[in-house]
């Protein structure tokens, strides 16, 4: 019966591509439409991806890619901003046992991988274009695209972002909020002794960090107060990030060195979403950061639009009725797993913006770790 079923997934990121590859697998036809021309090919710079990320990846069956191309590792170091390392803490599996707990990796390689996966599903692709207009009804939602062709679906399912035009079009009211921090991130060489993350809280930046993403590459960030973007010329990025990592020690001035291309530098806000309510309305349904987004303070972003898609697909193609009880489960499930990773990205920042001490940042970090090793 599932067979006979017709998807329009909306968006090609890491949460639209998860759900169209394992919605294919089991046979179900599967249109993705994506408005970037290039597939978000090649934006980004890095990427971590922790074990709960991993296990979705391996059951997409990109693991054994995903991991020849990124770099492994199992810990995580502290440091002063002089670079001397206060402590080192062994992550903990949230794959399990047999995944490493973390592989940072470039994002514009992941993408490819996740592409080339879809491309290899039979799943139908278009570029460029975006769905305008959602027609529904008990049965159905009648799409017009960008294009104008229109197309009938049983289920349309909304993986465009945090800004997600579906959701509006839907009348899910909830928006991205402003936490008041931003980042900046590059992508550089990776030196020899950098094996692990390593964070540092505190120097001119709240947070400055690093993760290797290969054998030669690595990305690099420092998080500071959010500043109005049209505020900073953006010939002007790279001098800002260089600005702020020069003040730190150990391999920073190596990797800072390396920040001299402005157009290479990416600047972006942090924002928290979590859409309270039901996470569909009718047979439109929401995944990924359309239905939720956190700071990457713990790095669980990616991790959960992908663990959003192997919950969603694993309900569709496990019902033969697909209405309001499977969604709401679908919802409920999900926003149990999904809000206290919010919420504790959210207090970390909240902690560095309002210069609290005394903060229990190991012990919210591991509790967190802890949940996520439960399957999602």
């Amino acid at each position: 019966m599932n067979q006979a079923r017709t998807v329009l997934v909306v968006g090609g990121g890491a949460a639209g591509n998860a759900v169209t590859i394992l919605l294919r697998r089991a046979g179900i036809a599967v249109d993705l439409v994506e408005a970037r021309d290039d597939w978000n090919a090649t934006a980004g710079s890095g990427i971590t991806l922790q074990g709960n990320a991993l296990r979705v990846l391996r059951e997409l069956g990109v693991w054994e890619r995903v991991q020849a191309s990124g770099f492994g590792f199992g810990s995580v170091g502290i440091t002063a901003p002089d670079g001397t390392v206060l402590h080192v803490a062994r992550d903990i599996r949230t794959g399990g046992d047999d995944l490493p707990a973390t592989v940072g990796m470039q994002r514009p390689r992941l993408q490819r991988i996740l592409i080339d996966a879809v491309r290899a599903s039979g799943a139908s692709v278009r570029l460029g274009t975006t769905a305008e207009i959602l027609d529904q009804d008990a049965e159905g939602v009648l799409v017009r695209l960008g294009d104008g062709t229109e197309t009938r679906y049983d289920l349309v399912i909304a993986a465009d972002g945090l800004g997600s035009a579906t959701r509006a079009a839907i009348g899910v009211t909830d928006r991205p909020e402003p936490t008041g921090m931003a980042i900046w991130r590059v992508a550089a060489p990776r030196p020899a002794g950098v094996v692990r993350t390593d964070l540092t809280y505190g120097g001119p930046a709240y947070i400055a960090g690093y993760c290797p993403t290969g054998e030669s590459t690595l990305y690099a960030y420092v998080v500071e107060a959010h500043r109005d973007r049209a505020s900073i010329p953006a010939g002007s990025y790279a001098d800002e990030m260089r600005r702020l990592a020069s003040a730190y020690g150990g391999f920073w001035p190596e990797i800072t060195r390396h920040i001299t291309d402005p157009a290479k530098v990416n600047y972006t806000w942090f924002d928290r979403l979590l859409v309270e309510g039901s996470w569909h309305r009718g047979r439109v349904v929401l995944v990924g950061d359309a239905a939720h987004c956190c700071p990457p303070t713990l790095a669980q972003g990616a991790a959960l639009s992908l663990e959003d898609a192997w919950v969603l697909a694993r309900l569709l193609t496990g019902s033969d009725t697909w209405d309001d009880a499977l969604f709401q489960a679908y919802h409920e499930r999900r926003i149990a797993r999904v809000r206290p990773v919010v919420e504790a990205s959210v207090q970390i920042g909240r902690w560095q913006l309002d210069g609290v001490r005394d903060a229990d940042l190991p012990g919210l970090m591991g509790r967190i770790m802890t949940m996520l090793r439960e399957l999602p």
